[in-house]
């Protein structure tokens, strides 16, 4: 597919040089949610924390996304798209570069503070870099732009992933979590303060990448307006009681809770799934405990990437394919075949059931793009508020995580291992976008094929 077919402008405009840049922030908030993610386990073993403690690093995480999205959309319909991604993009350096003193304090609080202001800049730089894209160019191919911009945002995944399997969790200290606990508080303390070290550096040199993108942003010309500005109409009020009647919209914002709730839970539970399974053979084959699970984590990170690399490239495809097919019918599809995918994670297990773990993210490889597109293709000069209910959505990602993490440290559930169990909270969500996009699929037309 060509970046010019879906970049075409009836008024002549070029979009091109903006497009590219505001892409670039949609791998920038990939790496944020994919370095984060292993830091649950991480977490859970620095502090002597249970999994459920852990997951407060999603609550913080997503709960800056939901808490943010309103505010960024008023903020955006009184300035621009562009001041809303710089304004994005300095929040988010600064919550990395917090790393430095909480990582200094040695608490596990301002970790979770850094989180929650690094993703409001996330929620500002969604709320504002998803319409832009979908202004970029003809409201025909919006749906299309959208996933090809979308395409990108696992690329920057992939570096978050990359980034967390070698320069976090192989340079932490190897000890386990029983090893970790026999520790006096001396010794605790000292592998502590060296393990929180290395988690902070990455998320420092972020931070500094964030600011020169935050130059180039500020130096781009912007070529879209609001599409309310200066509308009365257009105010909060009207703005929420007119997509609140737009069913499209409401039951796509259910859906896009939904569907991040399962992407976060999968992408952050793989690794204690992968290390239920992986570390048990790993000690039968004469390996200290420590060292198994460090090595069943490092391997249930790097299945990960595996998985993050079929997301990225079935988005790709995806994309092409919309060509000729509804978006919708494609959501209805992709959604099943996660179905039948969870139910293998749930019930076959072994390491039968990780590989099912993996495929879920080749189908959930369109799921957001497409949803939002769905969505907000309808809602006209409400756009901005649309999409931060949203971005709003993205609470998924914080609510669920901690939920699936309960049924985890449970131990055993319905006579099922617990990590296994946990994934009925993924399968409930991929039941509930099915449903939305067979819903779509009766109410849309094919996409045009240019």
């Amino acid at each position: 597919m060509k970046a010019g077919s879906i970049l075409k402008s009836r008024e002549g405009v070029s979009y091109v040089i903006p497009f590219i840049l505001v892409t670039c922030c949609f791998a920038l908030w990939g790496f944020a949610n994919d370095i984060t993610n292993p830091m649950v386990k991480s977490f859970s073993k620095i502090f002597r924390m249970s999994v459920t403690d852990g997951a407060l690093v999603q609550l913080a995480f997503y709960g800056g996304y939901f808490c943010m999205a309103l505010p960024a959309a008023l903020f955006i319909k009184k300035f621009s798209y562009k001041a809303g991604i710089l304004t994005g993009l300095g929040l988010y350096a600064a919550g990395a570069l917090m790393f430095i003193p909480a990582s200094r304090i040695g608490n596990y609080y301002p970790f979770l503070a850094a989180y929650f202001i690094l993703t409001c800049g996330l929620s500002f730089l969604e709320t504002s870099a998803n319409p832009f894209i979908l202004a970029m160019g003809d409201r025909e191919t919006a749906t299309r732009r959208l996933n090809f911009a979308q395409s990108f945002n696992p690329i920057g995944s992939l570096c978050g992933m990359f980034v967390a399997m070698n320069f976090i969790q192989s340079r932490m200290n190897p000890m386990s979590s029983a090893e970790r606990s026999s520790l006096d508080e001396a010794s605790f303390e000292a592998v502590k303060q060296a393990d929180l070290a290395v988690i902070a550096g990455p998320y420092v040199t972020i931070g500094v990448v964030l600011v020169v993108v935050f130059i180039l942003i500020l130096m781009m010309r912007n070529p879209v307006k609001n599409t309310a500005a200066g509308d009365k109409a257009s105010a909060l009020g009207p703005a929420v009681a007119r997509l609140w009647k737009n069913r499209p919209y409401r039951d796509g914002v259910i859906a896009q809770f939904f569907y991040v709730g399962a992407q976060i839970t999968c992408w952050t539970f793989i690794i204690q799934y992968g290390t239920a399974v992986l570390m048990p053979e790993y000690i039968q084959q004469g390996m200290e405990p420590g060292l198994a699970e460090q090595t069943a984590e490092k391997n249930s990170q790097l299945l990960n990437i595996i998985a993050m690399i079929c997301f990225c490239s079935t988005r790709f495809i995806s994309t092409w394919l919309m060509k000729y097919f509804k978006p919708a019918a494609m959501l209805a599809v992709f959604a099943a075949a996660d179905i039948v995918l969870t139910l293998g994670v749930i019930f076959i297990g072994g390491r039968a059931g990780l590989y099912c773990l993996v495929g879920v993210s080749v189908f959930m490889s369109l799921m957001f793009p497409t949803i939002y597109g769905l969505a907000l293709g309808d809602v006209g000069k409400d756009t901005e508020i649309g999409a931060a209910g949203l971005i709003m959505a993205i609470l998924g990602g914080s609510v669920l995580p901690p939920l699936q993490a309960s049924i985890i440290d449970r131990g055993v559930v319905a006579g099922l291992p617990g990590v296994n169990a946990s994934f009925a909270v993924p399968l409930v969500c991929f039941i509930a976008v099915l449903a939305y996009g067979l819903m779509r699929s009766r109410e849309t037309r094919p996409a045009p094929t240019d």
